[in-house]
């Protein structure tokens, strides 16, 4: 199956791009989401357990994804 994965900020320049399509094996979940994407360049700034939303509703590491889910990966910010 197919996913979406969305960068943003300090991952989107990490990784060179904003969006990435992966493929991953029925019944994997936001984690096997997130270990495919460690293997690319520069991916070694994505912490192992980010925050991420799938299909704009943020969700857990073992959620179960569908085909054409859009996972968003969302990086720390800070204000003030």
């Amino acid at each position: 199956m197919n996913v979406t994965v969305l960068l943003f900020a300090s991952y989107a320049d990490a990784l060179g791009t904003t969006e990435l399509e992966i493929a991953l094996p029925a019944g994997s979940t936001v984690a096997d989401a997130v270990r495919q994407l460690a293997t690319l360049p520069g991916a070694d700034r994505v912490p192992p357990k980010p925050l991420v939303a799938v299909n704009e509703r943020y969700a857990r590491l073992d959620r179960e994804l569908v085909p054409g889910d859009q996972v968003a990966l969302i990086p720390p910010v800070a204000g003030g």
